[in-house]
């Protein structure tokens, strides 16, 4: 399909999803996608620069990250911002499928223990467990890991795409329960239920990714790398184009897109992202198990990405700080064993009050104070 035809594609059947992202009103022509294009977006081009929509606010919070480990203790650089890092990035795959594709995919924790296993088996780990891993160099075995869990990715986008709503939940949710299942019970891949220690970070030219500041700028770099791929896709055609299937996928497949397609393609970089996560995960913890992908982990997935905000990419990382910071906290006020209720009470008061999360709740309040007393901005 040309430009021209993405063009006109895009005016006339997925404007929604464009002017969404662009702070404008689609005029509604029914139920569908299809909406009437205001006069001021006459000869609209999907070819616009990505970097226009880098504020001012973004540089502060870059300088932000950037400067945090010089000001902060070992602990709260490593603690905190790195696991907080990994944690947000397999949140934004499930932010990145749940907002803007219409899927809810409880799996992700699945796809980055694919990941983390596959560093502990094609790599290096404990003694104990040199039958099993085969020793390759890290960079061989994190390349592998990688590839392996995006294929597994797209293989479940492909048994869920078909399915909506409760269903698809259902069955990411399934193959979840089965991968875990699969760790516990297998020896001769996985282990069974000892898993895998001592899956450290390499060294690189010199560098020990062991170390705090280090893999808080490794574990930086790739948050920064999967969240300006989200910012760009949402703009491009692949993700306007999925953001108008998620509004209404039989509009979409009568204007000649192949949804299904686009779907699996969703999950595959989705993929890519909580695959990435799972990698900095496991050199996080050092290790790896069936505890590692279990239902508990696939839900705290889950609350992490409603807690930021599921239609806001830096949702994730907002929702992941606090999922951390409540974790590491919560026992100097509650035993280790109420964290559950302590984030399930957070949890519960921000989605009563803000379906949009964090972020959504923080532009209500801007919008309500901003707004003249008249009710006219």
């Amino acid at each position: 399909m040309s430009a021209a035809n993405w063009r006109n594609t895009m005016n006339a059947g997925a404007g929604r999803a464009l002017m969404r992202n662009q702070g404008q009103t689609p005029i509604s022509m029914g139920e569908g996608v299809g909406t009437a294009v205001l006069p001021g977006n006459r000869g609209l081009s999907l070819n616009f620069g990505f970097w226009r929509h880098i504020g001012a606010r973004h540089v502060v919070v870059l300088l932000f990250v950037l400067a945090y480990p010089w000001f902060a203790t070992p602990f709260f650089t490593f603690q905190i911002g790195a696991q907080s890092l990994a944690l947000g990035l397999i949140a934004l795959s499930l932010t990145f499928l749940g907002g803007y594709g219409g899927m809810i995919s409880l799996a992700q924790m699945t796809v980055a223990g694919i990941a983390g296993y596959g560093v502990a088996i094609f790599g290096a780990a404990s003694a104990a467990d040199a039958t099993i891993s085969l020793g390759w160099p890290s960079w061989v075995a994190v390349l592998i890991s990688i590839v392996i869990a995006t294929a597994g990715a797209a293989f479940i986008g492909w048994l869920s795409v078909r399915t909506e709503g409760i269903y698809t939940i259902m069955i990411t949710l399934a193959v979840g329960v089965a991968f875990y299942y699969l760790c516990l019970q297998n020896y001769s891949v996985f282990n069974g239920f000892q898993g895998f220690q001592r899956v450290h970070a390499p060294e690189v030219f010199g560098v020990n990714l062991r170390e705090p500041i280090p893999f808080y700028y490794l574990a930086l770099l790739c948050s920064l790398a999967g969240y300006f791929l989200v910012k760009y896709l949402l703009r491009a055609p692949f993700g306007i184009a999925l953001q108008g299937i998620r509004d209404n996928p039989r509009r979409m497949h009568a204007l000649g897109f192949n949804v299904t397609a686009h779907r699996i393609a969703a999950y595959a970089v989705a993929g890519v992202m909580a695959a990435v996560g799972g990698v900095l995960l496991v050199w996080y913890n050092g290790l790896i198990g069936p505890g590692s992908v279990g239902t508990s982990w696939i839900i705290n997935i889950l609350i992490i990405a409603v807690l930021g905000g599921m239609r806001h990419p830096i949702g994730a990382f907002l929702g992941a700080i606090v999922f951390v910071l409540l974790q590491t906290f919560a026992i100097d006020v509650l035993d280790r064993e109420r964290f559950n209720l302590v984030i399930g009470a957070v949890f519960l008061v921000i989605v009563l009050f803000s379906p949009d999360g964090l972020l959504g709740w923080w532009a209500g309040l801007r919008s309500k104070f901003s707004t003249p007393r008249g009710g006219v901005r």
